[in-house]
């Protein structure tokens, strides 16, 4: 889907350290972009992920997919016994410091604007979406794909950004009252926050690579209410 739309590559910046890795994607032409954070699923910063980056740059945005497996030997797996080591293995803190550090880098870079940076991720990507904004007020707009839920809610007191979650109600991993916990976090908290929920929909059907999952309905629904979140809060 690159093609001649957006221009692509590997990068290398500083993270408590260590050097992170990350696949960049940029649109073609000139001007200063707003950013976006595109923050993997388990599986690591596959083919599938670097294809969700392209299509952030093909809409205009300068995305970036940082590795956060870079401390783990940069693995990528397609084994979710695995996937699920190599996930258990990240604490949050290291996590959000290389995303930290990652907001640092795009900051740098020519083609951001550095006022208009948001986050999205999936599944285990998705929790970090919710906590990147709780720490880091460099974050304007944040999605989260059926990510965890902070429990306790206490880090969303912080929350400096508004919230697009979205969930399939078939869910596995995410269970409604997580779903409900977030709500009830949001209004405690006062924060703007919109929750959307596809019935009949499984964790990761945004996943157009995995047959299994992925719900193409849906999953074009959620991409352009994403879409339209990230234009009215990062480039309006």
């Amino acid at each position: 889907m690159s093609g001649n739309q957006s221009k692509d590559e590997m990068v290398q910046y500083p993270s408590d350290g260590m050097t992170m890795h990350a696949y960049v994607a940029v649109p073609q032409g000139g001007g200063r972009f707003p950013g976006v954070i595109v923050v993997q699923e388990w599986w690591g910063v596959n083919e599938h992920l670097q294809d969700v980056a392209r299509r952030y740059a093909m809409e205009g945005y300068v995305a970036i997919a940082p590795d956060l497996y870079t401390r783990l030997g940069h693995k990528v797996t397609t084994d979710p016994n695995e996937a699920g080591q190599l996930m258990n293995s990240l604490s949050q803190e290291d996590g959000l410091k290389d995303l930290n550090a990652t907001v640092a880098f795009l900051k740098t870079r020519n083609e951001v604007d550095a006022n208009r940076i948001g986050v999205t991720g999936f599944c285990m990507g998705g929790g970090y979406a919710l906590m990147l904004p709780c720490v880091n007020s460099d974050i304007k707009a944040a999605v989260s794909y059926y990510g965890p839920v902070p429990n306790p809610d206490t880090p969303l007191q912080n929350l400096a950004s508004p919230v697009l979650y979205i969930f399939g109600e078939d869910d596995g991993w995410i269970t409604k009252s997580d779903v409900e916990r977030l709500r009830t976090a949001l209004q405690k908290y006062n924060k703007s926050g919109e929750i959307k929920t596809y019935p009949g929909c499984p964790h990761a059907f945004f996943n157009d690579t995995r047959p299994d999952v992925y719900k193409a309905e849906e999953a074009g629904d959620a991409w352009t209410r994403t879409l339209a979140f990230f234009s009215q809060h990062l480039k309006s």
